[in-house]
């Protein structure tokens, strides 16, 4: 008997609405993840599906991108938005310290052994090391803070919130500079890269950012109270506060990624503890879930067909050297100097957790030039991301429970 597609669909799409809601509670105190479940549930759909079709991002890599950019804005947002420690250059130091020593010390030896231990060009090498570094927002829920108001803000599960806020807008200028290694035309590329991908996106996106987010904020919690936004009590706002936020800023050719995040921490500054941002927060956690549930089981789909297929055991050895050696010492290096306890700092340096950004980064930079080793680059990526959410998704659990006993 033949069952209409859509019926399928349909049927599939309430089961992973239902499991989206469900699995978090049955999860909670296991050493398992929700996408660790999704991983496996796509890679089973898929490989005993029979119908002979797979989600290969190498295949529709525009769909690619744009799903992956829609979960990534969102899961900005709601990081943004659960921050409740005010913006500081101390209270922050440990995240300046990720950020400004972290990064770009990932990305640079990343690149080294790109280009020593698989022989890729000095491009492909750059666009490696600089869509591996940024720890993502999506995955890293088992690991950050609680929702807005929560008190739950140790400086761990702080550090690794606001990194992952910030470090997947500041990995662009390293995602450009690969684009502009590849695409190179004429002798001053270097300094259009230095003055538009590094100067002015990165100031479009904190000041545009900030604008939104503060007139937004003035708009929901400062009108009077019968026009105040935040008197509708609808969560799902926040899509238009996001959507705005990253349309405004890129149209004026800035990074959205960063201007999302920014704006959600102007919109806690004007009005810090109104419960309001609980609802914004909730809503945007719901949605960022479905999607991430979605994108995942069409990971273990894309899997099934064959993504990894391409990976050598010399990709694979620096893919466990990127997890394993890279994040953990160049985190240990970036907070050498800090307050923080050793334990939590090397908590912090370990649990450099890799997603959703990766994959939007890849796509975005191949839809935009030719990079040697395409689906090689994914295959890293796939199994880099796979490695991530198998190991950190089983070890979060067990780690944060040790890392809390003291308090």
């Amino acid at each position: 008997m033949n069952m209409d597609p859509y019926i399928l669909l349909l049927t599939g799409a309430g089961v992973i609405v239902l499991l989206t809601a469900w699995l978090p509670m049955v999860l909670n105190n296991l050493p398992l993840s929700l996408p660790i479940i999704c991983v496996g549930l796509g890679m089973g759909i898929f490989a005993f599906s029979g119908e002979g079709w797979f989600p290969n991002p190498l295949a529709h890599p525009h769909y690619a991108e744009r799903l992956t950019e829609s979960v990534v804005i969102i899961a900005l947002m709601g990081a943004g938005l659960k921050l409740d420690r005010p913006l500081g250059w101390r209270s922050w130091r440990i995240t300046w310290r990720l950020l400004a020593v972290t990064m770009p010390l990932s990305i640079l030896l990343i690149t080294l052994l790109g280009c020593g231990l698989l022989g890729l060009p000095l491009a492909s090498a750059v666009l490696l090391g600089a869509l591996l570094a940024p720890t993502d927002p999506v995955l890293a829920s088992d690991i950050q803070v609680g929702p807005p108001g929560s008190e739950n803000e140790d400086e761990v599960r702080f550090s690794l919130t606001s990194e992952a806020g910030l470090n997947d807008g500041l990995a662009f200028p390293f995602i450009n500079l690969a684009l502009a290694m590849a695409l190179a035309d004429s002798p001053g590329w270097a300094w259009t890269w230095l003055g538009v991908d590094v100067v002015w996106k990165i100031a479009a996106g904190i000041l545009i950012g900030w604008a939104i987010g503060y007139g937004l904020g003035l708009l929901t919690f400062r009108l009077p109270n019968r026009a105040k936004l935040s008197r509708t009590g609808d969560g799902f706002v926040v899509l238009g506060m996001t959507a705005i936020a990253y349309g405004v800023t890129e149209m004026a050719h800035g990074y959205g990624f960063l201007a999302v995040f920014v704006a959600a921490l102007a919109l806690r500054k004007v009005e810090r503890s109104h419960a309001y941002h609980e609802k914004l927060h909730g809503f945007a956690e719901q949605i960022e879930r479905l999607l991430m549930m979605l994108l995942l089981v069409l990971f273990g789909g894309a899997i099934a067909g064959g993504l990894l297929a391409p990976l050598t055991w010399e990709a694979a050895a620096l893919g466990l050297l990127v997890l394993c050696v890279v994040r953990p010492l160049t985190g240990v290096i970036g907070l050498l100097g800090t307050k923080a306890p050793r334990e939590e700092r090397l908590v912090i340096s370990l649990f450099g957790i890799r997603g959703i950004g990766s994959f939007y980064y890849l796509s975005h930079a191949l839809n935009q030039a030719p990079f040697e080793g395409a689906d090689l680059l994914w295959a890293i990526t796939g199994f880099i991301v796979l490695a991530s959410i198998v190991g950190h998704g089983i070890s979060v659990t067990p780690t944060m429970r040790w890392l809390d006993r003291p308090r």
